[in-house]
């Protein structure tokens, strides 16, 4: 399955929220080195309850706008 994922980075807590057809992740780490999008994929994989591996950025590796692929198992 492929989400729409707007980021926000520097956040209190990291959070998952959905909002409409997208998805609202709000990760602690900056977005600098790849901290942030590391941070995006474990969230969401914890939130879909799947493995980071089954996790991927298609699109928007430095936007704020992602298109994330999940895979189940």
């Amino acid at each position: 399955m492929r989400i729409n994922v707007k980021v926000t980075t520097l956040a209190m807590k990291d959070e998952v929220c959905k909002q409409g057809d997208e998805y609202n992740v709000r990760v602690k780490e900056p977005p600098r080195e790849g901290k942030a999008n590391e941070a995006v994929i474990r969230v969401l994989a914890a939130h879909f309850r799947v493995s980071k591996s089954s996790v991927r950025i298609v699109s928007g590796q430095y936007s704020h706008h992602k298109i994330v692929e999940i895979r189940a198992g």
